[in-house]
């Protein structure tokens, strides 16, 4: 084939993965963590053939002080793209640098195994609306903001940091991949940005490019710190650090959003969905579309990717 053969070629390749959800209804119930009573939202897609062990575990870690409710459009796009999301309210204390406490909802590592114990229980209840279509053997993480950070630490077996950290936790054999959105990883205390030993695990990063809170250039030097590839960063271009719950955040975030909310969440769902699909269900199209064409084809985004150690 001559060139112009090879190029259209090229560019009908590329375009026929289909980037849109699996699934059009999503459902959601709520259920108690019985490690530590945290209430949390369940989403599951309908499936049209229900197969054992279907759809794998992606659980939500919340961003400070933001109910599990204000994730419902990010939680239900992820679930479309075939899996369970688990979005816990997680309250607890946490003690200031400068020694003042504050109570409210903070996510933690220890959610890790606690919701993936829970869901093994709930897959395994004739009652639960998820009987047996969860693959818990399965896990991918998402997260907000200081829930991101707590995600970031709980890829790494052998690093605590402290309110981040819990100390019990023990990073789990079913934990394949992490996705988080307007974060990144330091030490609260003295501000240092720290290496990301994932080894194993797929770390992906999702930044809204007017984000007034956890700026663009600390995602950037977050991904710049992950050690081991596959890694992925995703600007959205206009969005600011609530482009992923249901409403914008004037109060704590200073910035403004120039891209429309219900945009920003579908774009932000459907890019943690597909880089989930990539690492946990093995989907060889959501991993090109990730990883190589993505970043060309969707309007609202600008990628950087590595597959490899080069």
């Amino acid at each position: 084939a001559g060139q112009g053969e090879v190029l259209r070629l090229s560019l009908e390749q590329d375009t026929s993965f289909d980037p849109d959800p699996i699934y059009d209804c999503v459902k959601h119930y709520t259920t108690t963590i019985a490690a530590d009573g945290d209430r949390a939202d369940v989403y599951y897609p309908v499936l049209p053939n229900s197969t054992p062990d279907q759809l794998p575990i992606a659980l939500m870690l919340q961003g400070a002080l933001v109910d599990k409710a204000d994730y419902a459009n990010y939680a239900k796009t992820v679930a479309s793209y075939g899996f369970v999301v688990v979005v816990p309210n997680n309250e607890r204390t946490l003690t200031a640098p400068n020694g003042e406490t504050v109570t409210g909802l903070f996510a933690e590592q220890g959610q890790v195994n606690q919701v993936l114990a829970q869901m093994k229980v709930e897959d395994a209840d004739p009652t639960s609306p998820i009987f047996e279509i969860a693959d818990t053997e399965t896990l991918g993480l998402l997260g907000h903001s200081f829930g991101g950070s707590v995600g970031l630490g709980a890829t790494q077996d052998e690093i605590c940091i402290p309110g981040i950290c819990s100390e019990d936790y023990t990073l789990p054999p079913e934990l394949q991949a992490g996705i988080f959105y307007g974060t990144n990883f330091r030490n609260q205390q003295t501000g240092e940005f720290l290496p990301i030993d994932n080894e194993g695990i797929a770390v992906g990063l999702i930044q809204g490019s007017l984000d007034g809170v956890a700026l663009p250039s600390s995602s950037q030097t977050t991904y710049d710190q992950i050690l081991n590839p596959p890694k992925v960063s995703v600007t959205v271009e206009g969005a600011n650090h609530y482009g992923i719950t249901n409403e914008d955040n004037p109060k704590r975030e200073p910035n403004r959003p120039t891209l429309d909310q219900a945009t920003a969440n579908g774009a932000i769902g459907r890019w943690s969905g597909l880089f989930l699909r990539s690492h946990l269900l093995g989907d060889r199209g959501a991993f090109d579309y990730v990883y190589n064409t993505g970043g060309d084809l969707d309007p609202n985004v600008n990628v950087i990717s590595q597959t490899s150690v080069y």
